[in-house]
């Protein structure tokens, strides 16, 4: 059992190339006990974006608060509050905040993959 709010969990960021002011807040995982799913609030600051990239396992998103861009296989799609979007496994992707607010989003993944 885990009961915390999520500002009360470390932002960590994003490591390596090709990420630009992203963070990640482990919500649930592992470390808590799940077996099957991690929920994470991923952060992107004004201008700030994920690496373009691809990986086993799917995404399950849910924008909180701000807006930005989801690219996927060179389209568009627009990120506002209450939308949802799934980004399937081995699919190249990436996360984009041209706004000038900070885009927080809800990512869940399956773990083990």
């Amino acid at each position: 059992m885990k009961h915390t709010d999520y500002h009360d969990v470390t932002l960590e960021k994003f490591a390596g190339e090709g990420a630009k002011g992203a963070g990640i807040r482990w919500l649930v995982g592992e470390r808590d006990g799940a077996e099957n799913f991690a929920m994470r609030m991923i952060e992107l600051e004004p201008g700030g974006h994920s690496p373009c990239h691809s990986h086993p396992g799917e995404h399950e998103i849910f924008v909180w608060r701000g807006s930005g861009e989801l690219m996927v296989d060179g389209k568009n799609y627009i990120l506002e509050p209450g939308i949802a979007a799934f980004v399937p496994e081995g699919i190249e992707h990436q996360f984009r905040n041209p706004g000038e607010q900070t885009l927080e989003f809800i990512c869940v993944i399956p773990l083990n993959k």
